[in-house]
């Protein structure tokens, strides 16, 4: 048989504008959120409705994370903020959203049900469109590793994007868990999304008292005291907790600006090691390089099970 024709995979950005409102996870505040069509090649970029002018753009990318305690922020010059963007980034990535602006009236993303199902809902909604520019990658060239006490991540060279990822919170209902998924056979809805973020009973008052969880409840993460798992529904996912942590990595990376193409290993990780991973990663130039994607209907053999057939252009 002949082979087919390559064809570089397009960028793609929301057919329409569609839009939510919920309470910020930390800050407990009501807030607004829309998210909109952008231009090809202009990346996730949010804008604060709040704000006017320089002030109220924060783009999505490594280098303007600005805090990882218990999520990620970002900020600007200006001094702008935009907490708990990892679970939205995550769904941006998992329906292969490239170009998109995220217009939002206050601090922090809505937290919704405490996983990225809500932001693939409205992805769906909202259809996508491939745009007039090619999507690219970075290829992972060699391996890259943050070691930090007896926490470790790494990404190495892959053909597509996989996550291993192990936790250990010692004897209480999670305990220790490990998954491996490889996304970049598809699988982000089903496999990650409805994944909750997750907490101790025992530390709400002081995470409260330090400013953050100020909007937790047990209708927007699952909380653990001792070997019980407090809400009445239970878990998504026998594994739902490293799942969650896994989540938060994807969306954590999509900050690089380009999807991944590298095998990711954590081993205790969060936050703070996601952004020290991209950190490294963009210090070393030998370490990576941009590659244009293939559109997987036009890849045979051997090449359909690598990155080009990610199956990233639907919420699968």
């Amino acid at each position: 048989m002949p082979s087919r024709p390559y064809k570089p995979a397009a960028q793609k950005t929301l057919k329409t504008a569609i839009g939510c409102s919920g309470i910020g996870l930390h800050t407990g505040a009501r807030v607004s959120m829309t998210l909109r069509p952008a231009a090809p090649g202009s990346g996730i970029v949010f804008q604060r409705s709040d704000l006017s002018g320089d002030a109220a753009l924060v783009p999505a990318t490594w280098r303007h994370v600005v805090d990882t305690r218990l999520c990620t922020a970002l900020g600007n010059a200006q001094g702008t903020r935009i907490g708990t963007i990892e679970h939205l980034m995550a769904a941006l990535y998992g329906c292969g959203i490239d170009n998109a602006v995220v217009e939002i009236d206050g601090p922090e993303v809505p937290v919704m049900d405490g996983s990225a199902a809500p932001f693939v809902f409205l992805i769906e909604c909202a259809g996508t469109v491939e745009q007039a520019a090619i999507r690219q990658g970075i290829e992972i060239c060699r391996e890259i590793s943050v070691v930090e006490d007896d926490s470790y991540m790494s990404i190495s060279p892959g053909s597509g994007f996989s996550v291993g990822f192990e936790i250990d919170f010692g004897d209480n209902a999670i305990s220790r868990q490990s998954c491996e998924l490889d996304l970049g056979r598809g699988g982000f809805k089903a496999d990650l999304s409805r994944a909750r973020t997750f907490g101790f009973v025992q530390d709400i008052d002081r995470l409260q008292a330090a400013g953050l969880a100020r909007g937790g409840s047990l209708d927007n993460a699952v909380v653990i005291s001792g070997n019980r798992i407090l809400n009445d529904e239970g878990l998504r996912y026998d594994d739902e907790f490293v799942r969650h942590k896994m989540l938060d990595c994807v969306g954590d990376l999509y900050l690089a600006g380009a999807p991944l193409i590298g095998q990711v290993t954590a081993v205790r990780s969060g936050h703070r090691h996601n952004h020290s991973l991209l950190s490294a990663l963009f210090a070393d130039p030998t370490a990576y390089r941009y590659v244009d994607l293939a559109d997987s209907a036009t890849l045979p053999g051997r090449l359909a099970s690598g990155y080009g057939a990610l199956g990233l252009g639907a919420a699968d």
